[in-house]
C-alpha cells in the first residue's frame, strides 16, 4: 500500500534537486512546489491508495436444487430463504443447474447442486459468498478457493426414512426366451430405511421380486435378479421398484430400455472367461444393442449359458455358432473345431497372448475401415496391454501397439475382407481401458463398436443414432451414439409419452472421429425417439437429487483466497486534480517573485 506513495516522494524529490539543486536557497519554496506537484502526478499515475482498506458486502448464493422437498422437507425451503434474507448481501443468487440472479423461488425444482458458478461470479467481482444449502453439493471443492469472509450455512432437514434405487444394470438388447441376469443396488437415507421389497417389471408383467431388509442410515443393498426375456420384437421398459410406504416416492423407480429380437444378432463363445470376455459381450449388448447369447466354458465339457448359467451342451453352443450372423470366440478359438468350418456368419477371434507382459501400448490406428471411428482416440491415456509376439495378416490392420512406446513395432488388430468379414484380435488386457473409466472407457467402446460394426456390415442397426447410456437422468446431458451411415449431422424427434401432443427436434453433431455426442437434458418421462433409419424408446428418470446422499459440506468458514477490500484510490478523488494544479501554479509564482523565469 505504501509503495506507490514511495515512489512517489521520491520521484517528486528527485525532479526537484534536479531542477534546483540540493541547496535551492531562495528558490526553496519553488523547490518544494516543484517536488510536491510531481509527486501528485506520479501517485495519480499509480493510482495509489487513500485510506484504509474497506471490504464491500458479500454475495449471497442460495441451493435451489429439488434435493429440498426430498421426504417432504418440512419448512427447511422456508428457514433457507429467511437466512438468505438475514444475509444481508449485495447481490443474491440461485444456483442449481444454473446460476441466476433472481428471487428465491416458492418451490426448488434445479435437477443439480452445482455451486463452482456462483463461487467464479464471487471471484471475479471481488467479494465474499455466503452459501446457503441443504448441504448436499455436487462439487464441494470449489468452496475452497472462495477468499476470506466466505461461510456456507448448512440448513437441518427432517430426516424420515427412505430408500432409493441408484442403479440398474442390464444387457441393452436381449433375445426372447432367454434369460438375462439385472443387478439393482439401492442405498437408505440419512434415517435408514425399513423392511420392503424390490420388484422387477419387464412391461406390465413382474418378472422378478427380491425382499428388502431394513437398512442403517446410508446403508447398501446390491440384488443380482434373473429376468426371463418373453418371446417378442421392439424395445421394452425394464423397471426396477421399490414397495411404497418411505418418505419419497420419486426415487422408488429406476427405469432402462431392453431391446427383444426373435432371433440372436450375435453369438459370444468363451473358453476361458475373464475380464476381456466380460467387457467385449458388454459391448455387444450394451452400446450396440445387439440382442446376444453368451456361452461360457467353465470345465473341460461343462459349458455355461451367460445370464441364467445354466447347463448347455456342447452341441447347443455349436448350434448356435453355426446360425448367428455374428460369432465371437474368444479364448481357444479352435475349441469347437475350424472356426471358418464351425461358424457361417461374420467371425471375430480373440487370441490372447499365453502369459504376455504388459508393456505394449496402442499408438494409432492405421488406414483401415474402422480408422474414421478411432480418429479422436487420445493414445496416451490408455493403460498398456499385453500383445501376441506373432502377428496375424488379415486385408488391413486396426490398431499398431509400440513397446513402451517407442520400441518395436507390433499389430494387435487384424481385418480380413472375402467372402465374410474375419477380425483376428491377439491382444489382453484390454478390459483396464474400459476400468479406468473416462476417456479411456470411450476408447474401449469405440474400438470393440467400430469392429463389431465393421462385422455386421452395418446390416445390425440402421438407425442413424441411439442413446449411448443405459440410465439417463433429469439435469444430465443426453448422451448420443452415432448409428449406421457417417453422417455428423443427425435429427431426432423427440414425443414425450403422457404430455400434450407436440414434438420436438434435437439436432446432434458429431465431431471429427467422434462416435458420441450430447444434447441438453430432457425433463423425467419416457420418450419415444424417431430419427433417420428408425425408432427408440427413451426413459428420462428423475434427477440425482431426490436420491439419499450424505451432506458433502458442513456450516462454518470457507476459502482460501487473497484477502478482499479496496482501498479508495486517488484517482477518484477530485481535490487531488485541484491540489497538483494549484501546486503547479504556485511554483510558478514563486518563481517570479525570486526572479526566475
Amino acid at each position: 500500500m505504501l509503495i506507490p506513495w514511495l515512489v512517489a516522494v521520491l520521484a517528486g524529490a528527485g525532479v526537484g534537486v534536479l531542477q534546483y539543486g540540493l541547496q535551492p536557497g531562495r528558490s526553496l519554496l519553488p523547490a518544494l512546489a516543484r517536488a510536491g506537484a510531481v509527486a501528485l502526478i506520479v501517485a495519480l499515475l499509480l493510482d495509489a491508495p487513500v485510506g484504509r482498506a474497506r471490504v464491500p458486502p458479500p454475495f449471497a448464493a442460495l441451493d435451489a436444487s429439488a434435493s429440498w422437498r426430498r421426504g417432504a422437507g418440512g419448512d427447511a425451503w422456508t428457514r433457507a430463504r429467511d437466512r438468505l434474507r438475514a444475509a444481508r448481501a449485495d447481490s443474491t443468487y440461485l444456483f442449481g443447474d444454473s446460476l441466476r440472479l433472481a428471487g428465491s423461488p416458492d418451490v426448488p425444482e434445479d435437477a443439480a447442486s452445482a455451486v463452482r458458478p456462483a463461487v467464479e461470479r464471487a471471484l471475479a467481482a471481488g467479494r465474499a459468498l455466503v452459501v446457503v444449502t441443504d448441504g448436499e453439493i455436487d462439487d464441494p471443492a470449489a468452496l475452497g478457493s472462495l477468499p476470506p469472509g466466505s461461510r456456507v450455512d448448512v440448513v437441518d432437514r427432517e430426516a424420515r426414512p427412505d430408500a432409493g434405487v441408484l442403479s440398474v444394470e442390464a444387457p441393452r438388447a436381449a433375445v426372447g426366451g432367454d434369460t438375462v441376469e439385472v443387478r439393482v443396488r439401492v442405498q437408505a437415507g440419512a434415517a435408514g430405511s425399513g423392511a420392503s421389497s424390490l420388484d422387477l417389471l419387464l412391461g406390465n408383467r413382474r418378472a422378478a421380486r427380491a425382499s428388502l431388509e431394513p437398512l442403517a442410515p446410508f446403508g447398501e443393498r446390491s440384488f443380482a435378479l434373473s429376468v426371463p426375456v418373453p418371446n417378442g420384437d421392439g424395445e421394452r421398459l425394464l423397471r426396477a421398484v421399490l414397495a411404497a410406504g418411505d418418505g419419497e416416492p420419486h426415487n422408488d423407480t429406476l427405469t432402462v430400455t431392453l431391446d427383444v429380437s426373435a432371433a440372436a444378432g450375435a453369438v459370444f463363445v468363451s473358453t476361458s472367461p475373464d475380464f476381456d470376455a466380460r467387457y467385449a459381450l458388454g459391448v455387444l449388448r450394451g452400446a450396440l444393442s445387439l440382442p446376444t447369447r453368451g456361452f461360457f466354458r467353465v470345465a473341460p465339457g461343462n459349458w455355461r449359458a451367460d445370464g441364467s448359467l445354466a447347463a448347455v451342451t456342447e452341441e447347443e453352443v455349436r448350434r448356435a455358432a453355426r446360425t448367428a450372423p455374428i460369432v465371437v470366440l474368444h479364448g481357444d478359438t479352435a475349441a469347437l473345431g475350424r472356426p471358418r468350418d464351425v461358424t457361417a456368419g461374420a467371425l471375430a477371434l480373440l487370441a490372447p497372448p499365453a502369459g504376455g507382459a504388459l508393456e505394449w501400448y496402442a499408438t494409432g490406428a492405421p488406414s483401415s475401415p474402422v480408422a474414421s471411428a478411432l480418429a479422436g482416440v487420445s493414445w496416451d491415456s490408455l493403460p498398456p496391454i499385453a500383445v501376441a509376439a506373432t502377428p496375424s495378416r488379415g486385408s488391413w490392420e486396426g490398431l499398431e501397439v509400440r513397446q513402451g512406446r517407442r520400441g518395436e513395432r507390433r499389430v494387435a488388430v487384424v481385418g480380413i475382407e472375402g467372402s465374410r468379414r474375419v477380425v483376428v484380435v491377439t491382444a489382453s488386457g484390454l478390459w483396464r481401458w474400459q476400468f479406468r473409466g473416462g476417456t479411456s472407457a470411450d476408447a474401449y467402446a469405440t474400438l470393440w463398436g467400430s469392429l463389431f460394426d465393421w462385422l455386421a456390415g452395418e446390416r445390425s442397426d440402421v438407425r442413424a443414432a441411439l442413446p449411448a447410456d443405459p440410465v439417463v437422468r433429469a439435469g444430465e446431458a443426453v448422451r448420443w451414439r452415432r448409428g449406421a451411415g457417417a453422417d455428423s449431422v443427425v435429427t431426432v424427434a423427440l414425443a414425450r409419452r403422457g404430455a400434450p401432443a407436440g414434438t420436438d427436434s434435437v439436432t446432434l453433431r458429431f465431431g471429427a472421429g467422434a462416435s458420441v455426442t450430447e444434447s441438453q437434458p430432457l425433463a423425467a418421462g419416457v420418450y419415444d425417439v424417431r430419427m433417420r433409419g428408425g425408432s427408440a424408446v427413451l426413459a428420462v428418470n428423475p434427477s440425482r437429487e431426490w436420491l439419499p446422499r450424505p451432506r458433502t459440506v458442513r456450516s462454518g468458514r470457507v476459502g482460501s483466497g487473497a484477502p478482499l477490500g479496496d482501498a479508495p484510490r486517488l484517482r477518484s478523488l477530485g481535490w487531488a486534480y485541484a491540489l497538483t494544479l494549484a501546486l503547479l501554479c504556485a511554483e510558478w509564482l514563486t518563481r517570479r517573485r525570486v526572479g526566475l523565469r
